[in-house]
């Protein structure tokens, strides 16, 4: 018999914990409070400028489920619907990790959906309004892969599946959902009630959830290159053609995969500030005690397998967080595509949380430890929150900027004797800082958060084509680049001056040059 609405809304409601429960709403609340200035203004950076509308058809880097992801939400750069959307994904994200890494805490579970909403990566991916609810999505998707193959001894096959349309969606959350994994085998390895023989069949059933999801990801994309008659792109070194195998190129990116590791973990990039840096040692000394409290009572560092265990996720740990490294050793690893990091302090939360349900402990050292690790994520979800909101902040300043400077440079170019309208444009389109310098205040702290640093939102003749027609409301015809090449050593474009100067917008055998950049 069919079940009726009420009946299945009070079922799923039966079903969550009270942890469930804190991790979605902190995550949820956590995200509006933080991204507010972000999801209510409308400022978008360079590549949103022509992202106003989008259809998300990223087959040839790889990302054929991404049209699908963010078409939910139209094909519209609307902050608050996506940013509505995208939290929603981030919140039932924060509760499926809470259940993996079972914290069965609401205190926990909550300090898990917090860092979830504020890790900086978010900002990033605001920045990229247009296609945040989309990677959301994605990362929903790989963390579920994980929750189901965690849960049930076939829940690889539906795992597999869904991470083949994570990867479809970003190929980056196959780092986050290979971290989880490890992390959560990890747990499992200290759990004395599980034998062994158990442990090594979930690491297995990871491993066969990973390999079917690579393998139905691929199929699907090159089926999909095939039927559009289209062919991968080669951006982000995705697709490119070398004389080296993929093997080859896997051992030589090796030792930049573990250089970049503990780069990125000591940049500010995740650790936006003294505060931050404090609060994520204050909230791992009581998590090293509570593992090294453990390694000393129970004994492990009399059995082999500790010491196999150890070896395995000090490797595992920072490959795993780099996988992408791996394929295509080119790849630039921005912000965006470090959201794995988040779960490092809520690995370290939830290890000192286990601590408090030990009754073996000193009820005075867990007390203590709780309210170390409680007080640590407490600043460090502020410090992020601040590092976030400083980034949009100049993200405003930078749209401010932009429209101040275009609507004097269009004002110019309309003025040029001569000019008329579809006359062509030659320019490269860089903000010459003799004449602009820069104003950005903002670089120490958002040096790393990629879309969210500069100064300005135009860098190509394409950005300020963009700007000025969806802001300023007016179409200008600049020569496509490849035109450009044999003007811009011409000494008629040398020998202009930068703009605002009065030679800086002139016309030369019919074509309008307008030089922005330094005069040199």
């Amino acid at each position: 018999m069919m079940k009726t609405v009420r009946d299945t809304f009070e079922n799923c409601k039966r079903s969550l914990t009270p942890a469930d429960r804190a991790a979605f709403t902190a995550a949820f609340v956590t995200g509006i409070l933080t991204h507010l200035p972000a999801m209510t203004g409308d400022f978008p950076n360079h590549d949103g400028l022509g992202s106003l509308y989008f259809d998300q058809n990223m087959i040839t880097s790889g990302r054929w489920f991404l049209t699908v992801a963010a078409g939910i939400s139209s094909y519209y750069a609307l902050p608050w619907v996506i940013g509505l959307l995208g939290l929603l994904y981030l919140s039932i994200t924060a509760l499926l990790i809470s259940r993996i890494l079972k914290a069965e805490s609401a205190a926990t579970a909550a300090g898990i959906g917090c860092l979830l909403a504020v890790f900086p990566s978010m900002a990033s991916m605001f920045a990229y309004v247009f296609t945040l609810d989309g990677y959301l999505l994605g990362l929903l998707l790989a963390v579920w892969a994980v929750y189901l193959t965690d849960r049930s001894r076939y829940g690889w096959i539906p795992g597999g599946i869904l991470l083949a349309f994570s990867l479809g969606t970003y190929q980056a959350y196959l780092s986050f959902a290979a971290l989880l994994c490890l992390l959560s085998l990890a747990l499992l390895a200290q759990d004395g009630a599980v034998s062994l023989s158990a442990k090594w069949k979930k690491a297995g059933s990871f491993v066969y959830m990973g390999i079917l999801g690579l393998a139905l990801y691929y199929g699907i994309l090159q089926l999909l290159l095939k039927i559009q008659g289209r062919t991968l792109s080669g951006y982000q070194g995705i697709g490119e053609k070398t004389s080296e195998g993929p093997i080859a190129r896997a051992f030589d990116a090796i030792p930049l995969l573990y250089r970049d590791f503990f780069a990125f973990t000591g940049s500010r990039g995740f650790l936006p500030g003294w505060f931050a840096a404090a609060a994520m040692g204050v909230l791992l000394i009581p998590a090293c005690a509570v593992l090294l409290r453990r390694i000393l009572r129970r004994k492990w560092y009399r059995s082999l397998w500790f010491y196999w265990t150890l070896l395995l996720l000090g490797i595992g740990i920072p490959a795993a967080c780099n996988l992408l490294l791996l394929m295509t050793p080119e790849v630039n690893y921005h912000l965006i595509m470090r959201f794995q990091w988040v779960l490092f302090p809520v690995f370290a939360l939830v290890i000192t949380a286990d601590a408090q349900e030990e009754p073996e402990g000193a009820a005075g050292w867990q007390a203590l430890a709780g309210w170390a690790a409680a007080a640590a994520v407490c600043v460090l979800v502020f410090s992020y929150g601040i590092a976030d909101n400083i980034g949009y902040s100049n993200l405003q300043k930078k749209y401010e900027r932009t429209y101040a400077y275009c609507e004097r440079l269009l004002d110019r170019i309309e003025q040029t004797p001569g000019y008329y309208q579809g006359i062509p444009v030659a320019m490269i389109g860089v903000v010459g800082e003799e004449s602009y310098p820069g104003v950005d205040l903002t670089g120490e702290v958002t040096g790393e958060m990629v879309g969210l640093s500069g100064d300005y939102l135009v860098y190509t003749s394409a950005n300020y084509e963009a700007f000025i027609r969806a802001y300023l409301g007016a179409t200008l015809n600049f020569l496509p680049p490849e035109a450009m090449e044999e003007i811009y050593y011409s000494p008629a474009y040398r020998e202009m001056g930068s703009f605002p100067a009065a030679d800086s917008v002139r016309i030369v055998d019919g074509i309008l040059y307008v030089k922005t950049e330094n005069k040199e």
